[in-house]
């Protein structure tokens, strides 16, 4: 198996389209918001925070401490308005987990942009990637993937699509707003799998990371996209990540074929509107945000689970919202890494990193896991059981944007 890539929740595709970048947005206003310190260091200076809370022309100001960190990963404004992001050089892919930065470019995520967001190209993965046949169940029936009722919104608030840049152009997986234990009830977390943010092994943090929650949430046609409006395709918004944090497994692993790092390939964001206004969070924008269960029921105690995403591979466009709904089984990739949840559910690439939902110990949905992984076949989807690892980046991300 292979995690299913930008574009795929479950990176899984079946005949993907090489993207192509939108060239109109480079002239749109350059704003910026990230923070280059790690999870361990002191977040933006007050001057900083202060200068995020937004300006009466929906601006935010560049501080100069944070201009000066920027070019201390080599990141230079103008260079940066002008399309340096658009350089992917391996030299100054910026890798490390306390690296991530991600300026706002205001616009960048135009309705043309957002709906030519596509996966990169995939490679075939076998059906029967186990490995430990003794704790792996049979492989699921495949469940067909129905749409989601529309308007979204009102049957799952939470979800939405990601959108991002990498070295092939626009992606595109699916994510969901989750609780922030040190903002009940006004949570900028958004969950969603670690390759939709950071390439692994082989690469580094993705650019322009934004999400979009409820995304066409009338479920218009492709045909219909062409003409929408930006509140069509985007009727909350478009909240781009300030700060990201994926598994030290998963960017030290992580693959696009043969399963590496997929039981850890998952991320949390912490986000923040584009227009820089702060008057209410994400969460109280979209009305809801589901509770993380790290420690849900084995197999096969917990019996249903409904994955939601946008696919975007083959026979998908990534246009409209999906789910499968079916009783989990277990996949062990590794022997000696965690096994991970497996449903059967049609779903292709671009939905990976949506999330899992089961029912949690009050009774009330709760988020369990998120697609990473599936065949080329579009049979079944895998997604990792969220431990030890998961709650560490979950509660440092929350604990990084504790005091605003």
């Amino acid at each position: 198996m292979r995690p299913m890539r930008p574009t795929d929740t479950a990176r899984r595709g079946r005949g993907a389209r090489r993207p192509a970048l939108a060239a109109a947005a480079l002239a749109a206003v350059l704003t910026f918001t990230a923070t280059a310190c790690g999870p361990d260091e002191d977040g933006p200076s007050d001057k900083a925070s202060d200068a995020a809370a937004g300006q009466s022309d929906g601006k935010i100001t560049i501080p100069d401490d944070l201009k000066d960190r920027l070019k201390e990963h080599g990141i230079d404004v103008d260079k940066w308005r002008n399309g340096e992001w658009k350089n992917w050089d391996r030299d100054t892919w910026l890798r490390e987990a306390k690296d991530y930065v991600n300026p706002i470019i205001e616009g960048l995520w135009d309705p043309d942009r957002m709906r030519e967001a596509e996966q990169p190209p995939e490679n075939p993965v076998d059906n029967d990637i186990s490995g430990d046949e003794g704790v792996t169940d049979p492989t699921p029936a495949p469940v067909e993937a129905a749409k989601l009722p529309t308007p979204y919104h009102d049957e799952a608030p939470a979800s939405g699509k990601l959108l991002f840049d990498g070295p092939e152009g626009p992606m595109v997986c699916s994510a969901t707003v989750v609780r922030d234990p040190a903002h009940p009830g006004k949570s900028n977390m958004v969950w969603t799998a670690g390759h939709c943010v950071h390439a692994g092994k082989e690469g580094g943090w993705y650019r322009n990371i934004a999400f979009v929650p409820s995304y066409n949430d009338s479920g218009l046609s492709t045909a219909e996209l062409d003409s929408a409006s930006k509140e069509q395709v985007a009727p909350y918004g478009v909240w781009w990540g300030q700060w990201a944090q994926t598994s030290d497994q998963w960017i030290a692993q992580g693959a696009s074929t043969g399963g590496q790092g997929a039981p850890y390939d998952f991320a949390v964001l912490q986000v923040t509107p584009e227009k820089g206004s702060t008057a209410k969070s994400l969460e109280e924008t979209v009305g809801s945000a589901l509770p993380v269960d790290f420690d849900a029921p084995a197999v096969p105690e917990i019996r249903s689970m409904t994955a939601t995403g946008y696919p975007a591979a083959p026979p998908f466009d990534g246009q409209e919202a999906y789910r499968c709904t079916d009783e989990p089984g277990r996949l062990s990739v590794f022997e000696d890494e965690p096994t991970m949840y497996r449903v059967g559910c049609t779903m292709t690439g671009g939905s990976s990193g949506g999330g899992w939902v089961a029912e949690g110990k009050d009774g009330k949905p709760a988020l369990v896991s998120n697609t990473s992984i599936g065949p080329v076949t579009a049979g079944w989807l895998a997604g990792p059981r969220l431990g030890p690892e998961a709650k560490g980046i979950y509660e440092s991300a929350s604990r990084k944007y504790a005091d605003r």
